[in-house]
């Protein structure tokens, strides 16, 4: 009988501790579960575009939630592909074309004396240059002698540099002295100096704009000066006008030797660290960001930030930031450029060139990039502080050094449609057709939102589907489609030589092979068609019809800029 009271006296003595410690351990799981993001959270954490833009992990390792691997891993390697990561496919079927035909006269039997023309250009560098070249072409219409354009010292960029800080004058006045007379200066007027008279004329003006609008003043004045002269050209002109554009975009532009050999030596680093470089362009400053009224997953704060920045602007509509996202209107973010350019096929050892102003959110927000991508640069890192004095305190010259760096590039890439990403696009298919990628956003966007639910193959695969068409190929865009500066189709000429020289080497198809297509681009442009709306600024039938009337959209534009001139200057670069 004593050993059963034993037992018991055990058993009364064990109950009391094993129930202290499952206390114990009941109210460690109630403080995990009270500290750890509910299940919604979760959801919600793993879809927003904030923690993709602020973690610091390296983008390529695998991820874990709640235990489990995502499908969606991104390899370090860019993959096996059949075609050129960094030449297009038929650019060497293609030329620039710009020398003038023989109905063009020589500037010396059309200029009349008592006629000058004064130009006041408007925003940034790349804004400034349009207006350069259209002014040239504006001077010809009407038979003009051109004084060499002012710069816009006084816009959103606060640079004071004149012409010829920024490009060779007198090479300028040279290069185009059969097509149009210029001069450095009014000269005076009955000894004193000669105050043109100051009038603007609407955008996309044409020949017979200028002429029923402007000629009869001139004629009276003798000198006219016109301001705000950005995209006052129309984008369809006469053959020889548009190839006059090309002469003075291409050939007759050129930056001042300063300019030029700083930029060089920028290019030249970047090719001592890689046979081949990739230069992005990336617009992703907080006024941009603000004005695009789009909206990055910061929470109240980037609200707040960008909210105080778009009161600038009193009469900026409100902004829908789904639909703007939607409607491919969003600069892509700096990681989805860098998930981008992986899909392509460009691995982890690819060295990257990256032109940018101040980046929202700093390095954080550059930390996904330089993880997918650390070959990082960028004109500061190549180039001292001393080297880079006599520029940066000029944003126009600072602008000039990433023009060159992007445009020597083996591949330019965009994650935004300003002036500077149109005008190299034009100017890379002018010279060969480099390969000039602009992201295809309408149809990314829903990929970038739903990678985690795919894997890496099949994002991979839906991303090279979706920008056929946005590579730089020739022919992507139609002729007349955009403005002129971004597709100078009259003065891009068929090399038919090329082609006939490419076939005869050709092997007969076979299996596994299939036989070159003459004409590539025109099959990417019908599956791209309603996309490069999205790209372009085409002149519909209402623009035609008020050139030839009171042009009402221009005059309309016109008083808007007038009252708010940052409105259109801050996507000039």
């Amino acid at each position: 009988m004593a050993h059963p009271r034993r037992r018991n006296l055990h058993l009364n003595r064990l109950f009391p501790a094993v129930s202290a410690i499952s206390a114990a351990i009941f109210l460690l799981f109630v403080f995990i579960s009270f500290l750890a993001p509910s299940p919604v959270e979760n959801d919600h954490m793993r879809h927003s575009r904030v923690p993709q833009l602020l973690r610091k992990r390296a983008v390529s390792d695998a991820v874990e939630v709640n235990g489990a691997p995502q499908m969606f891993r991104v390899p370090d390697i860019g993959g096996v592909h059949d075609h050129d990561l960094w030449n297009t496919k038929n650019g060497g079927f293609y030329y620039g074309c710009s020398n003038a035909t023989s109905k063009f006269a020589k500037a010396a039997d059309v200029i009349r004396s008592n006629r000058y023309l004064a130009i006041a250009t408007s925003g940034g560098l790349n804004q400034q240059r349009t207006g350069i070249t259209d002014a040239v072409v504006a001077a010809r219409i009407l038979n003009a002698t051109l004084v060499v354009p002012k710069l816009d010292q006084k816009s959103f960029w606060k640079d004071v540099s004149n012409f010829s800080e920024i490009f060779d004058v007198d090479w300028f006045i040279s290069y185009l002295g059969k097509d149009v007379k210029i001069i450095k200066e009014l000269p005076q007027r009955r000894g004193q100096k000669w105050n043109p008279y100051t009038m603007r004329v609407p955008r996309k003006c044409n020949e017979h704009c200028y002429v029923s609008r402007l000629l009869p003043v001139l004629s009276k004045k003798h000198a006219v000066q016109l301001t705000k002269f950005d995209y006052r050209l129309s984008n369809k002109l006469e053959l020889d006008l548009q190839k006059l554009r090309c002469r003075v975009n291409y050939h007759a532009l050129k930056f001042t030797n300063p300019i030029l050999e700083m930029g060089a030596e920028v290019v030249r680093r970047m090719r001592m660290k890689s046979k081949h470089y990739i230069a992005l362009h990336l617009r992703f400053e907080p006024d941009m960001l603000a004005f695009s009224g789009c909206y990055y997953g910061g929470g109240d704060k980037e609200r707040r930030d960008l909210a105080k920045i778009r009161r600038r602007w009193k009469t900026l509509h409100n902004p829908n930031p789904e639909r703007e996202r939607r409607q491919g209107r969003c600069p892509l973010t700096p990681e989805e450029v860098g998930l981008l350019l992986r899909a392509l096929g460009y691995g982890r050892d690819t060295h990257i060139f990256v032109a940018s102003g101040e980046v929202y959110g700093g390095e954080t927000t550059l930390a996904p990039l330089k993880a997918l991508f650390p070959n990082f640069y960028s004109k500061d890192i190549l180039a001292s502080q001393e080297e880079l004095e006599a520029f940066s305190g000029f944003s126009s010259r600072m602008a000039a050094l990433d023009f060159i760096a992007c445009d020597e590039s083996d591949v330019f890439v965009t994650n935004n449609n300003g002036n500077m990403a149109k005008i190299l696009a034009g100017r890379r298919r002018y010279f060969g057709h480099k390969p000039t990628i602009r992201p295809n956003s309408k149809k990314l966007y829903r990929l970038f939102d739903g990678r985690n639910n795919m894997t890496w193959e099949e994002f991979s695969s839906r991303v090279r589907t979706f920008q056929r068409g946005f590579m730089g190929e020739p022919k992507e865009v139609r002729p007349g489609r955009g403005v002129f500066h971004e597709n100078p189709a009259s003065c891009i000429c068929e090399n038919p030589d090329a082609k006939t020289n490419m076939a005869s080497v050709q092997k007969a198809p076979g299996k596994g092979s299939s036989p070159i297509k003459r004409d590539v681009g025109v099959a990417v442009e019908d599956q791209n068609m309603n996309d490069d709306l999205e790209w372009s600024d085409p002149e519909d039938e209402e623009d035609i019809k008020s050139q030839q009337g009171n042009n009402e959209t221009g005059l309309e534009y016109d008083s808007l800029s007038s009252e708010e001139p940052e409105l259109d200057e801050l996507l000039s670069d």
